[in-house]
């Protein structure tokens, strides 16, 4: 199974095909029929009732149903462009390198704390705990798998967040050493004051 993953909802009802309008309830239906990958199914209301609120549990590889309600995207102008901790964790979750997976599940934590992220599902996967958590505002789902990070490795991994905070995926390059100051030319020694001859009184 693939231990990260983001998965963005879907602008139409994927039964009837007909489009999500702004505000509109939708079902998100979250499956898992090979048991390697999570699949999400975003439906309308009505195909919801019509088709799926009886049999969906029975359904092979059921894993979750929650409802939402459908926002419209906000023009590409609006976007914000700055580095979030959300946008950290979309770009560490498409680089999909292990070495990212810590500092991936901190900062999954973090944003469910600050109530950015919601936690809609836990499964197990070959022993590893898997958190299902859901953007609301975009309706994007984000599959982050528990590193079962020891007290000896938390202040390595805080301090790779907080460089990823700082400085996003690309660190600053290391400033080369400063020139070193040349010494001052040494001053040319001054003359021997010459010896004045006494005047000799007539």
């Amino acid at each position: 199974m693939n231990e990260w993953n983001i998965q963005s909802r879907a602008h139409a009802c994927e039964s009837c095909a007909r489009p999500f309008a702004d505000r509109q309830p939708y079902h998100t239906l979250l499956y898992d029929e090979r048991l390697e990958d999570l699949r999400r199914m975003d439906v309308c209301d009505a195909c919801w009732q019509s088709q799926f609120s009886d049999g969906a549990r029975q359904r092979k590889g059921f894993v979750s149903h929650w409802q939402g309600v459908y926002e419209a995207p906000a023009p590409a102008a609006d976007a914000i462009q700055k580095e979030t901790a959300e946008t950290i964790l979309r770009k560490l979750i498409e680089q999909n390198e292990p070495r990212y997976a810590p500092a991936a599940y901190i900062l999954a934590v973090m944003l469910e704390r600050k109530r950015i992220l919601k936690v809609k599902e836990q499964l197990q996967r070959d022993g590893r705990r898997i958190f299902v958590y859901e953007q609301p505002k975009t309706g994007d789902i984000f599959t982050i798998a528990d590193p079962d990070l020891h007290l000896n490795q938390l202040e390595a991994v805080q301090r790779d967040v907080a460089q990823l905070l700082e400085h996003g995926l690309n660190p600053p390059a290391a400033e080369p050493p400063a020139p070193t100051a040349e010494p001052p030319a040494a001053a040319e020694p001054e003359p021997a004051p010459q010896p004045v001859a006494p005047t000799v009184a007539n």
